[in-house]
Parts: C-alpha cells; structure tokens; sequence
C-alpha cells in the first residue's frame, strides 16, 4: 500500500519545485511509473487479503479500482495539458497539485478495511473536485454545478455517518473483517430498515440513482476535462464500490428497500438512455449515458450473488475508461470548435481522420459489441437480472437498444454529414492526443484476453 502512497504523496512537492520546462513531461512520468507499479495489485490470490495492515487491506473487489484509480492520473494530466497553456505557471501548479491530492484518498477510500476511514477519505474526495469544478470549468454556472454537488454529496452522507457511528455501539468494531464475521443483531425491524436504507444513500447519491443524479450532468458539463475524468471513471465508482461493501455487512437487504432501488435503477437506465437521443450537448450527452450505465451496476449490486457481483464489477472498470475516453475525444473536439454543441460541430471525419478511428473505437466499447469487456459485464448482469425476475429482460434489453441507438446518432453526428461553413481550418491532432486515447483502449482491449483479472 504506502510503495503506491508514499510515492503519490510525494508527487506534490515534485510538482512545486520542478522547474517550469519540465513541469509537464517529468510530473507525467512519475505517475506513470506509479500506475506501472500498481498494475502488481491486479494478481488474483487465494487470500481473502492482500497487503492487509492494521487500516488497509486489497482484495479482489478493490485491486482493480485501485489499479485503474493509479492507471488514470496520468492520463488525466496528459488530457488537461493543452487548456492550462495559456495559464501563468502558479495556477498550472496548483492545478496539478488538486489533481494529484485525490489520488492518496481514493486509493485509501477503495483499500480501507476499517469504515470510519472509508467515510473520511470517501467524503473528502469532495474538496478537490470542488475545486477543479468552481475554479477550473468554463461557464459561470459552474458555482451553481459546484453547490449542487456538495450539497447532494453531503446531505446524503450524514445518515452514512449516523450508522457507521450505531453500528459501532452495536458491535463494538468498525474493522471489515470483523463486521463480516459478526453480523450487526439488529432487533428491531423498522432499525434494520432505516439502518440499510441510510448505509445505502450516500452511495446510491455517488453513483448516482435516477432521481438522485441531478447533480452529475451539471456537475460534467461544467468540469474541465480533468475534472469530467475523474467523476466519470473514478468517483462514480466510489458509489457502486461502497454498496457492495455496506450490503454485505447488512446481511440480506430488507424487500421494502430492495425493490424501489432496482425498479428506480432499471427504470432510470431507461429514462436516461432516452434523454441522450434528444440531447443537444456532447459532454451532458456522455454524462446522461454514464448514469444509465450506473444504473445496471446499482441493480446488480442489489440482488447479491456471486454473479451479479462479479459483473457489476467489470462494468464499472470497462465503463470507467470507455466514459472517460469519450471525455478526452469531447474535449479534442471543443478545444478545436469551442462549442460542444453537436449541431456545430459536426462531419470532423474529413478534416481528423484518426480522431474518426477513435471515435468510432470508443463508442462501439460503448454500445457493448462482443469483443469487449462491456459486453460481458452487461449479459453477466442481465442474466442475474433475468434469474431474480423475468420481467427485468424487457427494461434491460430496451436499455441496451436506446444505448445502441444514441451511441450511433452520437458517432453520426460528430463524424459524419456535411461539414459547417466555420469549420474550416482546424489545427492538426497531436501525438499527445493519440498516446492518450490508446492508453485507454489498450487496456479494454486486453482486458477481455484475461477477464479474471477484474470479475
């Protein structure tokens, strides 16, 4: 654990005493040497922990979100090196600094064993983001996107505090292990009930549940390109993470809790998937899609097998990279066109042939075709889903059609058509870009070879 902390720690100092001209290209390295080692945790073992000290421990439902949690910081500094150009070298120092202050509390979110520790780093991934949303977005109504999420983040997170703090008087431990082992005896029916229901909030909010995700797509449109990646492919997922940790504690969820989570969950990958065919704006278009797919990791998080477990896993990892190259490929369309409005930014395959190559490369990952781990997650979860009840083919097959039909008139409208009149000069793709959306294919691309790794 601290071979990955220390060194991410220390990737602050680095940042403000390395001299200007290497900035960039040193701070880059690092992490990407970091993300090199963290690669190590992927090892599937036959102990229930790894790495197990007296706070934190990985075991095979954390190392693959710690791996990509490492996997994405330097990504997500080559993404936001072009927009920090025209910034005086303080503010690029200090916008590195934000960034590289999630990271530590992240990792210790997704390997805390012990759950006071889990809320502290959980709640206090807030702050920087914060301040990369209200500092660094483009629009005004970034503040307004800033108090959104802190206010549906915190309200949410107070009932989580409440249990955490019964669940101690209760059993006298916080620690994982220890819970597991001893189910929390809650007598009463109706404390169970409030019980489940709070523990359940906080990440129902985070992942977000339709009907609680208001402040995502305000939240991702206002981001700046960093700020849009780490939501998307990395806070989301503290979300559907922490169901799975706080349901296996509860014991087998109450029915009244049980239904109006999926049915909402269901519905809402429904509902979303819908908004995005009519949507006007690139990133709120990415932004409503990562909610529907949310909403197949909540509902599988929900009924508890091994399976459902399992899949909802690989879905969060493949939609992590997949929802955050499509970011990246946004963000290389508004850095160009300084709009994200499809209208006018639309028929760039002529004049960006390759970005047309990712494009496409992206949103087929998106729509789940069968070479990719998309694919897998999603009939892993449909089938649990069908098992527990049929009739939740008809809202998942409906889901996965609108996803199909929204990503094509995404791919179409950005790629192809009649180029506008004031498109026509644009700058040439870098190498950076390219080394961008490769390291996050590369991996989506693999992980199929050797699914094991993250199910």
């Amino acid at each position: 654990m601290l071979k990955i902390i220390i060194p991410t720690a220390m990737l602050i100092p680095t940042t403000l005493l390395t001299p200007q001209k290497l900035l960039w290209p040193t701070i880059t390295a690092h992490s990407t040497l970091i993300a090199t080692l963290s690669l190590q945790w992927l090892t599937p073992t036959y102990y229930p922990h790894k790495n197990l000290s007296q706070w934190a421990g990985i075991d095979q439902t954390s190392s693959p979100l710690l791996a990509l949690s490492c996997w994405l910081l330097p990504l997500m500094l080559m993404a936001s090196q072009n927009h920090l150009q025209q910034e005086p070298p303080s503010r690029k120092r200090t916008f590195i600094t934000t960034m590289i202050m999630v990271q530590p509390f992240i990792i210790m979110a997704f390997s805390a064993t012990e759950l006071t520790m889990f809320y502290i780093s959980f709640e206090a991934t807030l702050i920087p983001t914060l301040i990369l949303i209200t500092r660094w977005g483009n629009q005004p109504e970034r503040l307004s996107a800033g108090i959104y999420l802190m206010l549906y983040t915190l309200i949410s997170s107070l009932p989580l505090l409440i249990t955490i703090l019964y669940l101690h008087a209760q059993v006298g431990t916080l620690h994982l292990t220890m819970l597991t082992l001893t189910h929390p005896h809650i007598t009463n029916h109706w404390t169970n009930l409030l019980s489940s229901l709070a523990l359940l909030m906080a990440f129902m909010v985070k992942a977000p549940l339709y009907g609680l995700h208001l402040w995502l797509p305000k939240a991702h449109v206002e981001a700046p390109i960093a700020g849009s990646m780490l939501l998307a492919a990395l806070l989301l997922k503290l979300g559907g993470y922490g169901i799975m940790r706080t349901t296996i504690l509860t014991g087998p969820l109450p029915d009244p809790i049980h239904y109006p989570f999926l049915v909402l969950a269901l519905w809402g990958a429904l509902m979303t998937s819908s908004i995005c065919l009519r949507q006007t704006d690139l990133k709120a278009l990415i932004a409503y899609s990562s909610v529907s797919h949310m909403g197949l990791v909540i509902a599988a998080t929900m009924i508890q097998t091994h399976w459902s477990f399992s899949g909802a896993m690989i879905l969060m990892i493949s939609h992590g990279l997949t929802s955050s190259m499509l970011f990246c490929l946004a963000n290389t369309n508004y850095e160009r066109t300084h709009s994200r409005i499809l209208l006018l930014t639309r028929g760039l395959q002529p004049i960006l042939p390759l970005m047309g190559t990712w494009w496409l490369l992206a949103n087929l990952t998106n729509m789940a075709l069968p070479p990719t781990t998309n694919l897998m997650a999603e009939l892993m979860i449909m089938t649990t889903l069908f098992n527990w009840s049929n009739l939740t083919l008809i809202l998942t097959g409906m889901a996965m059609l609108l996803t199909a039909a929204y990503t094509l008139s995404m791919l179409l409208m950005t790629q192809r058509g009649i180029l506008p009149t004031h498109l026509t000069s644009i700058q040439n793709s870098s190498t950076r870009e390219h080394l961008l959306m490769t390291l996050h294919i590369i991996p989506l691309l693999l992980l199929i070879l050797k699914p094991e790794l993250i199910s």
